[in-house]
């Protein structure tokens, strides 16, 4: 490796700086500023080695911060033999891709020189590829005029900023010592804020400190905001912006520096000397931390609120996933204790060939219902009393849960400044910008912006959904698939001879199928997911919002099949067909379905269990491997230019391009809120599935907090207000969660059933086996079968009796009332609880005051500005009117 130095050794330190009295702005940045090029604006003058501040996150002058790094790849031609040929002229290699993208990016730094941005370069060579990096800093006078710009918040008072956690308030209260609290240190101050005023800027604290008073996020956002706006090519093309030049390939990466390493030094060091970065990892990411409290304020300081507020979501869903664990637990093994008593089970384990059973198969023989004795006990544990209890449990827990998500969420929008952020007037995503074939006036803005008709846009979205409806198609196929696979497995496990095999040849064929299922559910949603994002894409919606909620919405409709559509099946249409001896329905030529020996809900414990608990492995598996994959790659890409020097520690801007682009959020809100639709709306039928979500998520926390610290490069510090569109998807599945589990109750579950038969004919439960079961009509005898049983609730001709109908009216009654009765105390709770907590009003109102007077000169000057402008003016109208 060769880095690159300046061929003048005698050039001073200063001329490393494109500094401000250069820029021809006189004061005032202008990021979109769009001249002509001119001379490359980088300057590397520098003939001595690597000091220690050159692989820190300084300009070598060991003083200017840098903000921002942009890098990119050339490709070197091989030295060939010296021979005569025609130099291309300027004009043909400036048609070429390279050449574009040389005019590019040289407009695109003159302009940010332009912008008033200092840059320093460096450069990494080998026999075959040249790496570039572009260190950006911001100097004071820009970052005052962004900071104004972008309505960044001053601090105007410092005020107490103890630990929010609500189960530490109540152990304090108990006396109770708290296992879950650790002191991390250098905890970030809490202020009164207001908007950043550069007139006022003696008013705010710290202000008298430059180097220190913009946080290294504001920093970033102000630099990243600049390079946002910057014009490259030619702005009635839309040619703006580092995002549609990264889409181009013009650079290889964009991104702010990692504040140090994240390993711990060798010697032994305070804890309050450690860097931001090594305190994360300390005190948040390793795996000894998985039980206790995150350090949020570090986390929004180092990463911003966007990743702050999905760390402090994840963590508050997963302090609730407590008590529900907690219950579920207990009515599990409430059911586990009260096993014994069941006694359905009971009459079916001691029946011995008392109850002749109808075969399960054309070809299948008959058997005796105490052949299932073990199913029959462990069903129990997903039917009995308690889980009702606890579908109603859940029920209140989940709209609980987001009612205090929204009290939680604007006390820390308040905290981290971001309660009164909105997004302010989006540009338009830079492949919208690419590809719209016009250009039209923005009626906010007043400029011409890239253009997409609606009418197009709409009758794409009308295809787009087409293919969404066939991909669902797609899923039912599969589904019809797993059915048809269960039955043949069936049959053949039965067909084998062997007695254990025919005895748990439901089991097998339900297990297997499930994990077949599991299988296709994986690989749907990684084709789905690549085929949703280009359709998004295909859709052209202008901002980088609309494209995001649109794609949000594609996977999360499909996913909400494809994940639910088997447990639905199982629920609500399996043994619901099945017809009766002599009278069979059939599909596709296979008899429909029956329930399990154990009955429904058996199956759709175990359907739960592979899906939701198969899907978090893989996933959690996915996300320890493929980022170390792709950093492997990374570095070993990287390593093969640096060559010779790769034994010499490099320089942050190299480490950190090492590191792997940072993947979003997206992935990680998709799979918990499938996780939540799991323990919410199929609850009834596997109360330990809060149990493995708060096992999973206590994974899942340190597993994204190692991706943000160790893996990914440095994401850029958006702001955020709350989870944006996920809260109405939590909200969505909260309420279908009382619906399914009201018909899983009233229509799959033994419950009502049960108590009918203790109402009208025994309270003690005994003769209802024999009372469930009807007997085979004569018609079916009259072929050569024996007389036989089977399960429903018919008379000896095939037709239902009246016991069915009362439990018919039943069923549907206890919906009705379920439904409503949980629905009008959802929405006490809604009322009752505010989503702005008291205390948190009293801190708005306190900061509108401090506000108001810090910029009380202002309004002094404006008063005063108005009465001097209004004297002239009532003293001509008095002389006009005598």
């Amino acid at each position: 490796m060769i880095r690159k130095k300046g061929s003048e050794a005698g050039a001073q330190d200063t001329s490393l700086l494109i500094a401000l009295d250069r820029s021809p702005y006189n004061g005032t940045p202008s990021a979109g500023f769009d001249e002509e090029e001119g001379a490359d604006p980088v300057f590397v003058p520098w003939d001595r080695g690597y000091g220690p501040s050159a692989r820190g996150n300084c300009f070598r002058d060991g003083q200017t911060q840098i903000d921002f790094v942009l890098v990119w790849e050339e490709k070197l031609r091989p030295p060939k033999k010296k021979r005569r040929r025609k130099l291309p002229c300027p004009e043909a290699s400036g048609d070429r891709p390279g050449g574009r993208h040389e005019r590019w990016q040289r407009k695109f730094l003159n302009n940010l020189r332009n912008a008033g941005l200092l840059m320093e370069k460096e450069e990494t060579l080998s026999e075959r590829k040249s790496i570039h990096y572009l260190k950006l800093s911001a100097p004071w006078d820009v970052l005052v005029y962004y900071a104004e710009e972008l309505c960044l918040r001053a601090p105007l008072q410092a005020q107490p900023n103890p630990d929010r956690n609500s189960s530490a308030e109540l152990l304090r209260r108990l006396h109770v010592p708290n296992a879950l609290y650790q002191h991390v240190p250098n905890k970030p101050a809490d202020y009164y804020t207001c908007a950043f005023r550069r007139s006022k800027l003696d008013k705010f604290l710290g202000s008298d400190s430059r180097d220190s008073y913009f946080t290294h996020t504001q920093r970033q956002r102000i630099v990243y905001e600049i390079l946002a706006r910057t014009v490259y090519g030619k702005r009635k093309c839309a040619e703006i912006g580092i995002d549609r030049l990264l889409n181009e390939g013009v650079y290889a990466a964009a991104f702010p520096l990692h504040e140090g390493p994240f390993e711990m030094p060798e010697c032994e060091a305070p804890a309050e000397a450690l860097n931001p970065r090594q305190v994360l990892y300390r005190f948040w990411a390793r795996w000894g931390c998985w039980c206790r409290y995150q350090p949020l304020d570090h986390v929004r300081e180092y990463f911003g609120e966007k990743i702050a507020i999905y760390f402090a979501w994840l963590g508050f869903y997963t302090a609730w996933l407590l008590p529900a664990a907690a219950v579920g637990t207990v009515v599990f093994l409430a059911g586990l204790v009260t096993m014994g008593t069941n006694t359905p089970a009971q009459e079916i384990c001691e029946s011995g060939g008392q109850f002749l059973m109808c075969p399960l198969c054309d070809t299948c023989q008959t058997w005796n219902i105490s052949e299932i004795c073990p199913m029959a006990k462990v069903g129990y544990l997903f039917d009995h009393p308690g889980t009702v209890f606890f579908s109603v449990f859940m029920s209140f827990w989940a709209v609980t849960f987001l009612e205090h998500w929204k009290r939680t969420s604007a006390t820390l929008a308040h905290h981290w400044d971001c309660l009164d952020f909105q997004e302010e007037q989006e540009r338009p995503r830079p492949e919208f910008a690419a590809m719209a074939p016009r250009m039209e006036q923005n009626p906010i803005t007043g400029l011409k912006e890239p253009y997409f008709p609606e009418r197009d846009r709409l009758s794409r979205i009308l295809t787009g959904s087409m293919a969404m409806v066939i991909m669902l198609c797609v899923v039912m196929i599969f589904l019809v698939s797993v059915i048809m696979y269960r039955g043949i497995v069936s049959v053949v496990m039965y067909h084998t001879g062997n007695a254990v095999l025919m005895t748990q040849a439901g089991n097998i064929a339900n297990i297997s199928s499930t994990l077949v299922n599991l299988a296709l559910i994986l690989l749907m949603s990684q084709v789905y997911t690549s085929l949703a994002e280009k359709l998004t894409r295909w859709e052209m919606h202008r901002t980088q919002t609309l494209h995001e909620d649109a794609f949000t919405f594609k996977v999360f409709i499909f996913q909400f099949v494809n994940f639910y559509s088997s447990p639905f099946y199982v629920a609500f249409f399996k043994g619901r067909f099945v017809g009766y001896p002599g009278q069979y329905g059939t599909l596709l030529g296979l008899r429909n379905e029956e329930c399990g020996p154990g009955g429904c809900l058996i199956e759709l414990a175990q359907q739960l269990f592979i899906i939701m608990v198969g899907k978090q492995i893989v996933s959690n598996i996915q996300e320890f491997v493929i980022p170390k994959l792709k950093a492997w790659r990374q570095k070993r890409k990287l390593a093969r230019v640096r060559g010779a020097q790769i034994s010499q520690e490099p320089p942050r801007w190299e480490e950190d391009y090492e590191l792997i682009d940072c993947e979003g959020l997206f992935e990680e809100y998709l799979e918990m809120v499938l996780q939540f639709g799991f323990i919410t709306i199929f609850v009834a039928a596997f109360p330990l599935a809060p149990l493995f979500a708060l096992l999973n998520n206590w994974v899942e926390i340190r597993l994204d907090a190692q991706k943000f610290v160790c893996e990914y490069r440095r994401p850029v510090a958006y702001r955020a207000q709350d989870i944006g569109v996920w809260f109405l998807i939590l909200e969505v599945l909260a309420q279908i969660s009382v619906i399914v589990n009201a018909f899983l109750i009233a229509f799959t579950s033994d419950f009502l059933p049960r108590l009918l038969y203790r109402y009208e004919h025994d309270s003690q439960l005994q003769g209802f086996v024999n009372f469930t079961l009807a007997y085979s009509p004569p018609g079916y005898m009259a072929t050569n079968h024996t007389l036989c049983r089977y399960k429903a609730f018919r008379d000896a001709n095939g037709n239902y009796t009246l016991f069915y109908w009362k439990l018919l009216a039943i069923r549907l009654g206890f919906i009705i009332a379920f439904e409503h009765v949980v629905f009008f105390f959802l929405r006490l709770i809604d009322w009752l609880v505010p989503d702005i907590p008291e205390s948190l009003e009293l801190k708005i109102k306190r900061e509108r005051y401090l506000a108001k007077q810090a910029l009380a000169d202002n309004q002094e000057v404006l008063l005063t500005v108005s009465h001097d402008s209004a004297s002239p003016a009532s003293s001509l109208s008095v002389g006009s009117m005598t």
